[in-house]
């Protein structure tokens, strides 16, 4: 069984859309990052940066952190969404999500959402930043049907929670035709509303 330590966020969904997605049984352990319980010592052992998600795999008692290295592990352990002939790929468009869409909607969040009006610099910066990676994404998926090619993987699964927040971006998702068609593409899969849902059962997936 897969023990996931995790909270309502997109890199929390990123792993209960998986898990879902490969039918694995998991129990959720919720982590409450707003009172800090992300960095108390027994779960800085598993997760050394104190951040979420981070898995315990009891079948064969490996830890696994950072949402990235989760995803790959689950993976290789199911042997799905991570095909063999396609892996420089998906490890590509994964890789783009963890080290650019993640940190950058992140930051827009905080400046944009969070705390709105504290910096107008960080404001502009992040939403043109984000701006340009919706149509970044959406001109990749004029190509393609998912990130990787024609199959969805792991990095549709990684990138997908993070325009689940569309609503906080205010930069409108239904301009980007291509991008909404593969956002409602895969906002229709039962496991990813099962996923989406995993720690809010009455939660709406945003239209957009």
């Amino acid at each position: 069984m897969i023990e996931l330590f995790s909270a309502n966020t997109p890199n929390g969904w990123k792993i209960s859309i998986m898990l879902e997605e490969i039918g694995y049984e998991y129990k959720l352990t919720p982590v409450d990052i707003y009172n800090k319980e992300q960095f108390k010592s027994d779960f800085l052992k598993i997760s050394p940066f104190g951040k979420i998600p981070a898995i315990i795999d009891h079948e064969n008692n490996n830890s696994v952190f950072e949402s990235g290295a989760i995803l790959t592990y689950l993976a290789e352990k199911s042997g799905k969404f991570f095909d063999k002939n396609d892996r420089l790929l998906i490890n590509q468009w994964l890789m783009a999500q963890v080290g650019t869409v993640g940190p950058m909607f992140g930051q827009h969040h905080q400046f944009h959402h969070f705390n709105s009006g504290k910096s107008e610099f960080g404001e502009e910066r992040f939403f043109n930043i984000v701006k340009r990676i919706y149509g970044e994404l959406d001109t990749r998926l004029k190509e393609t049907k998912y990130l990787a090619g024609s199959n969805y993987t792991i990095a549709d699964i990684a990138t997908w929670p993070w325009l689940a927040r569309h609503e906080w971006h205010d930069i409108g998702l239904k301009n980007f035709k291509n991008l909404s068609r593969w956002y409602e593409d895969i906002a229709k899969r039962d496991a990813v509303i099962k996923g989406y849902t995993f720690m809010d059962k009455e939660a709406k997936i945003p239209k957009p």
